[in-house]
């Protein structure tokens, strides 16, 4: 994107069970940008296997401490300032996540809690049902359907992103600032495949915890401005207008 990769000399090693994918994509990252971390939270106790993960599920201590430890690499190891509020779903383990993220940079922000962040979220307009919809035929079936409007309660697909989309925007940070932003994999797989323009995805397309992807806008109104974003050692920009379409 014109952007000279950018990667400082690593100080801390890479947190154990970090997915390696962060890394890759750290090796990409631009200077000076208004840039954001939109990622799942960290580890948590096992769901029931349909992927549907009950909001009482905490972190496990194994996941609190990789958030800490994540955090404190980031501070560490990039030339972005993470004494940024944070914001977050306001269920608790992404609360937390956020929370010892900033302990383990070293920062002790506020931490503000989005409703359109919580599973599935942005992406309804009609909880009850589609609650229901989204317990009886899992997660990944329930992305793939909203991704062909094929769900009832549910907003269009370019409804939904910019909905999120616009959420970061209205939360950029100062320049050469990194904000958090905490949620869970429903939403980050939703934004992940209506950014790149993918009508379906598997399993293997699935954030993993404590995944996320590190995105920046241009200085330009929202609904002319391009997202530009590193997933997986990936660089991508979208126009915001041709998201979701």
């Amino acid at each position: 994107m014109g952007e000279k990769d950018h990667m400082p000399q690593r100080i801390l090693p890479v947190p154990a069970h970090l997915p390696p994918s962060m890394i890759d994509s750290v090796k990409h990252l631009p200077t000076g940008k208004r840039l954001i971390l939109f990622t799942r939270h960290s580890l948590r106790v096992s769901s029931d296997g349909q992927g549907f993960a009950s909001y009482a599920l905490p972190l496990t201590p194994q996941g609190r401490v990789l958030a800490r430890a994540w955090g404190s690499w980031l501070a560490t190891n990039l030339d972005y300032c993470l004494d940024v509020d944070s914001i977050s779903s306001p269920i608790q383990r992404c609360i937390d996540t956020a929370l010892l993220m900033q302990e383990g940079a070293g920062v002790a922000r506020a931490v503000a809690e989005q409703a359109l962040l919580v599973e599935p979220g942005s992406l309804v307009t009609e909880p009850e049902t589609v609650s229901t919809v989204f317990r009886e035929i899992g997660a990944l079936n329930f992305i793939n359907r909203f991704l062909a409007r094929q769900l009832a309660g549910t907003k269009t697909p370019q409804q939904g992103a910019w909905d999120i989309l616009r959420l970061f925007y209205d939360h950029q940070p100062e320049p050469g600032h990194l904000l958090l932003a905490v949620s869970h994999d429903t939403l980050l797989a939703a934004l992940l495949a209506l950014m790149q323009g993918v009508g379906e995805i598997d399993w293997n397309d699935w954030p993993k915890m404590m995944e996320g992807v590190f995105l920046w806008f241009d200085d330009t109104p929202f609904e002319q401005a391009h997202v530009h974003f590193i997933w997986r050692g990936q660089v991508y920009a979208r126009k915001l207008a041709a998201i979701g379409i």
